[in-house]
């Protein structure tokens, strides 16, 4: 995960994507108690807060407007690091799911190559509450070298070995709303801020307006500071890290599912 407490205009943060072959010109418009089921947007899960969830609260079906995840979209993105090195990512919802804490969950693949070499290869879980906000419920990741598996770490499951379940988006984000994304003590512990719902991006798939704009920051890499942009209808279109490196992802192309 990658966020200094930089101030940066909500209008004009994620402006300059330089757009690269064709990309199409869009517009978009614009709870954590202990026993928390489906919490609100004002209790937001925090930190290491354990949640109480109900299964029967919980559906596959993801529409939220800011991440909508109908079997087979996908998302490719291209991310270049601080030393120049280009990753292809390829984000795809399959038809699978997986049962986690009672909760079916959807099974989204997040592949990473370079020069056509697997670098990571992610299988996240996802879940949407009653409110429409969407869980993260765990992850089983792989990272690569040499074609061999060189770790795993990063991995946890919600329900195993003290991890919780965290937000990804939230149903009502409005600015000054914080929640945890993921908590597993040590490894996964990514937290975010929405900063704005006018924040506006160029990337090569196209200029959106009108954006979720979110911090994310992690208590395990306290210098990283990275921010993202949510378009209404599509999901995330840029990353960039604005302290602790200089990577940046941007949406060159998306499908939606059915």
């Amino acid at each position: 995960m990658r966020h200094t407490i930089l101030s940066i205009s909500a209008a004009v943060l994620i402006v300059s994507a330089t757009a690269c072959g064709g990309g199409s010109s869009q517009s978009t418009t614009p709870p954590t108690s202990e026993t928390a089921t489906a919490p609100t947007a004002s209790s937001l899960p925090q930190g290491s807060d354990p949640v109480k969830l109900d299964p029967a609260e919980f559906t596959t079906e993801i529409d939220n407007p800011w991440w909508p995840m109908a079997v087979g979209s996908r998302w490719i993105y291209r991310e270049t690091d601080a030393e120049g090195t280009v990753s292809r990512v390829v984000v795809t919802v399959t038809d699978k799911t997986r049962t986690i804490m009672g909760i079916e969950s959807r099974v989204v693949h997040d592949i990473v190559t370079e020069d056509g070499e697997v670098k990571e290869d992610t299988f996240d879980w996802y879940a949407q509450d009653a409110d429409g906000n969407i869980w993260y419920m765990g992850e089983d990741t792989k990272e690569y070298e040499n074609g061999k598996v060189s770790s795993t770490k990063g991995s946890w499951e919600a329900g195993v070995d003290g991890a919780q379940a965290g937000i990804i988006v939230p149903a009502d984000p409005k600015p000054g709303l914080s929640y945890r994304e993921e908590y597993y003590k040590g490894e996964a512990e990514d937290a975010a801020e929405v900063l704005s719902l006018d924040a506006r991006a160029k990337v090569p798939f196209g200029t959106f307006d009108h954006g979720l704009q979110t911090r994310n920051v992690t208590p395990l890499e306290p210098d990283l500071i990275e921010e993202k942009l949510y378009a209404r209808g599509i999901g995330m279109v840029l990353a960039i890290t604005i302290s602790g490196g200089s990577d940046r992802e941007e949406l060159i192309s998306y499908k939606e599912g059915s």
